[in-house]
């Protein structure tokens, strides 16, 4: 019953959030997702009536267990599916802006992390807040709710209090500065020209939804009798399989000796995306898997990913960081601040005719998630002209390179580094993500200006 309240408060916030999207202009010009509305509300009605001591059968913890659980069904449901081939045409591209944004990325994930830690060292007196609390911030910008409470989870296993709250409060607030800087940015450079693709943006991408007369596709084909098993229940069948596989993956992994074993064992995400390649693979060798729905298995993922937003913001507990809002506040000002500066430098020197969409849809990705940044490209690329989104997609494997800096965080975080060995590590990192810029001519000229 605790979960199915959570399930429904969330739901009855999403319906909420996608009528005052299509009702009020400001929402709606500004591209606001339903799931970023219905977050902001779920945070205020979980709060008050938290605080006015009022009985809703859930609580924010079911939120929180919610998110981690979510997050490696969206793992595992975008692994299952099958990454469509790119134009050939625009290989090149494609190539370049992936590995150019994958690189910014990672160098971004490995300097905030310094950055926020350095602050909170620094605020030392006026804040009983450790410094340690300030490597979450990288999983919560750089990857999302869902990250962000999975690592936080792994933080509080090690003795960090309230880890994970203080992870999803940095996750909440990099989806709000995503879309408060990402799209007077983007409608900047459509009124200075240069966005060369903007058109108008069509009506029912404004308002959010598909009128009777609009509904002119069909989601799925199925795969399955439905008298024997519908096509949906087998893909959530397949996802069910892939979670207790992912189960006994981490089982095996515990077994590495150490910090390392603790925490992959944990990584509940990763061995998701383990087990759902087996099951694929599987599939293959046995030909079966014409079973499977390329286009049914990416409306999962987008399922996951509106409840995930949502829940994230309802798992958030003002009480428990109240003490701490003066820290966190300051944290996240600095490293958006970074962040938006990082992604417009480097943004504009990829080299390419599209690189103010790649700026756009780095920014976003760097504060909220993927589907944030190709949010971005979408205000000044409406008909996805050029390759940003398909690049937003492929950099996903350059983003592998950052597996040195979440080591390098969790062996902090079970007290195996110190501090000081764990930032100069992160710099380390910093360097040689600066090096493989140049090297791979990621960081060239600025190939447009702000006029």
């Amino acid at each position: 019953m605790n979960f199915m309240m959570a399930f429904g408060w969330a739901s009855i916030m999403l319906c909420i959030g996608m009528l005052l999207r299509a009702k009020i202009p400001a929402f709606r010009n500004m591209l606001v997702p339903t799931s970023v509305i219905a977050g902001i509300l779920g945070i205020v009605f979980m709060n008050v009536t938290m605080e006015a001591g009022v009985t809703i059968g859930t609580d924010m913890e079911m939120f929180t267990s919610i998110v981690n659980h979510l997050f490696t069904v969206s793992f595992i449901s975008i692994s299952l599916t099958s990454t469509p081939q790119g134009e050939k045409s625009n290989a090149g591209n494609v190539l370049k802006g992936a590995v150019s944004m994958g690189l910014v990325w990672c160098l971004l994930y490995g300097l905030t992390p310094v950055i926020s830690s350095g602050i909170l060292y620094l605020m030392g007196g006026m804040t009983d807040m450790s410094p340690g609390y300030g490597m979450l911030i990288p999983f919560a910008f750089c990857q999302g709710p869902g990250q962000s409470a999975a690592y936080g989870a792994i933080f509080e296993q090690y003795g960090w209090e309230n880890a994970s709250m203080v992870a999803i409060t940095f996750a909440s607030i990099g989806f709000i500065v995503a879309f408060l800087i990402g799209i007077p940015a983007a409608k900047l450079g459509v009124k200075r020209g240069i966005a060369k693709n903007c058109g108008k943006i069509d009506e029912a991408i404004l308002k959010g939804y598909f009128r009777k007369e609009e509904q002119t596709e069909y989601m799925v084909k199925d795969t399955t009798c439905s008298s024997n098993i519908e096509t949906l229940a087998f893909h959530f069948a397949l996802i069910g399989v892939c979670y207790v596989l992912a189960v006994g993956i981490g089982n095996i992994l515990s077994y590495i000796p150490g910090f390392l074993g603790t925490s992959m064992s944990s990584m509940m995400f990763m061995n998701g995306m383990y087990a759902a390649y087996i099951v694929k693979w599987l599939m293959k060798k046995l030909h079966l898997d014409f079973l499977q729905e390329n286009v049914l298995q990416g409306k999962i993922t987008g399922w996951t990913a509106d409840y995930l937003v949502v829940c994230a913001f309802m798992a958030v507990s003002v009480n428990i960081i109240s003490q701490w809002l003066l820290p966190i506040i300051v944290v996240v000002v600095l490293v958006t601040a970074v962040t938006f500066v990082v992604c417009f430098y480097f943004g504009q020197r990829i080299g390419g005719s599209n690189d103010f969409e790649r700026t756009l849809g780095l920014y976003g990705t760097c504060t909220g998630t993927v589907p944030s940044g190709i949010a971005l490209v979408r205000i000044v690329d409406p008909e996805f002209r050029t390759t940003t989104s398909v690049e937003l997609g492929a950099m996903n494997l350059v983003m592998l390179a950052c597996t040195p800096v979440y080591i390098l965080i969790l062996a902090y975080a079970s007290d195996s580094l110190t501090l000081t060995a764990t930032m100069l590590g992160l710099l380390v990192c910093v360097v040689l993500y600066l090096i493989l810029l140049k090297v791979t001519k990621s960081w060239g000229k600025k190939s447009y200006y702000w006029k």
